[in-house]
């Protein structure tokens, strides 16, 4: 099964910890897989590249009719359910991306004393933590003396 999906035997054995794929045992005590279990690793493995977390994908397949493998059904409901979850990663990221270059670019690296980012340390009255980095937050606009 690793030469046939690609991946080592200790990721193998990781899946199957995980619930995400089973397997039986021979006389010889060596694992044996079914031939839907490639169809299985392909869809976990394409989950994972596109951001999905493996707690998610072993629900969506723990949700599946008999635990069935998915099929190309299956895919595009889930991919139409994870659509927005991966939406508002991509805009974190983005965000995150545009920080940090605005950051560098100031070169402070505080957002306290920061008149770009943070003017007047306005972020302050929001609340702790990361605020900028959150779905949906307004950003300040800066007011600089003419």
């Amino acid at each position: 099964m690793a030469e046939r999906s690609g991946l080592t035997v200790s990721a193998l054995h990781f899946y199957e910890r995980e619930g995400l794929i089973s397997s039986t045992r021979n006389e010889g005590n060596q694992r044996r897989y079914g031939r839907d279990t490639l169809r299985r690793l392909a869809f976990i493995r394409a989950s994972q590249r596109v951001g999905i977390p493996l707690a998610a994908i072993r629900e969506a397949l723990e949700g599946l009719p008999q635990q069935r493998t998915p099929r190309e059904d299956d895919w595009e409901a889930l991919s139409a359910k994870w659509k927005e979850r991966l939406d508002s990663q991509i805009e974190q990221l983005v965000r995150l991306r545009e920080d940090l270059t605005n950051c560098i670019g100031c070169g402070c690296l505080s957002f306290k004393r920061c008149l770009l980012v943070n003017p007047a340390d306005a972020m302050a009255s929001e609340g702790p933590g990361p605020r900028r980095l959150l779905p949906g937050t307004p950003r300040p606009v800066a007011d600089f003396p003419e």
